[in-house]
């Protein structure tokens, strides 16, 4: 991905959009994932140290109600996408672990609606839901709970899931859609290093599937959503999450060329005149 994003953006305008100090999430990443500053290096640690304090972070988190959730108690999912399930979905996405006191108290509060059996993650007495579980499941690894029983025994429940195609499915289909990525995305979070030999082939099958279809084709018609970009993805799939999925898995460590090209296109097509930022959608 850097190597495109290299061509869609040029270095000076990079810098300028990505390192922006006063979005420290993005600096941090920028940073790390692109300039290859090493995380313990003083710019990337003051940058961590920055999300919870200033920025996207920061905003999210005055929103919260003391007793930890956003917009009530008596549901932690609804409403979409601004109560308590989709602003912690975020934090993980922006770099945020337990550490900080605010998402403590929010995982605390899913932990109790959502993990009170050994797992997989569902409401209870209720039944477990393919989106859900792969999304909490990397959420909470992303937080630094990868260790967790809730968590290991939903991605031993993804591996389960998985089609016979490679793929998984949200509503009961038998073959696999490019649309469910979250299985994918909680294996990537855990780390290679940490699969058990379950969740291993679980990728290795998954990442195949993405591959065959270029991460992009499915079916007779192009289907544009997946050329946009989102931001927060939530349960959207778009070619950018499907990259940055797939270079965690090593049977991908190819990258297609053709998937690299539309994520490439898109950002140019996405950023402003002033190279400041880049379009993004926030559902298809």
């Amino acid at each position: 991905m850097v190597g495109r994003l290299s061509e869609a953006v040029p270095r000076r305008d990079r810098s300028a959009w990505l390192a922006d100090p006063a979005q420290p999430a993005a600096r941090y990443r920028y940073l790390v994932e692109v300039e290859g500053v090493p995380p313990e290096s003083e710019p990337a640690r003051t940058a961590l140290r920055q999300i919870p304090r200033r920025g996207w972070a920061a905003d999210i988190l005055r929103k919260q109600d003391p007793r930890g959730f956003w917009v009530h108690r008596k549901t932690l999912y609804r409403p979409k996408y601004v109560a308590t399930n989709w602003r912690l979905l975020v934090l993980a996405d922006l770099g945020l672990t337990v550490r900080t006191p605010g998402v403590r108290r929010g995982v605390d509060l899913m932990l109790e609606d959502y993990g009170g059996s050994d797992g997989p993650f569902s409401r209870r007495g209720g039944e477990p839901h393919f989106c859900f579980v792969g999304n909490t499941a990397r959420m909470m690894i992303l937080f630094g709970l990868g260790d967790d029983r809730r968590v290991t025994s939903s991605l031993d429940w993804l591996a389960d899931q998985q089609r016979e195609d490679g793929g998984w499915d949200c509503f009961g289909r038998p073959n696999g859609t490019l649309d469910c990525w979250e299985a994918l995305a909680a294996y990537a979070a855990m780390g290679s290093r940490r699969w058990t030999r379950k969740w291993k082939a679980a990728v290795d099958r998954g990442a195949e599937f993405y591959l065959e279809r270029r991460l992009l084709r499915e079916g007779r018609r192009r289907y544009a959503a997946w050329e946009r970009l989102h931001h927060p993805v939530h349960y959207y799939y778009d070619v950018l999450v499907g990259l940055e999925t797939l270079v965690h898995a090593p049977e991908a460590r190819a990258r297609p060329p053709e998937a690299g090209d539309a994520a490439g296109r898109n950002m140019e097509r996405g950023r402003r005149p002033s190279g400041s930022g880049a379009r993004f959608e926030l559902f298809p």
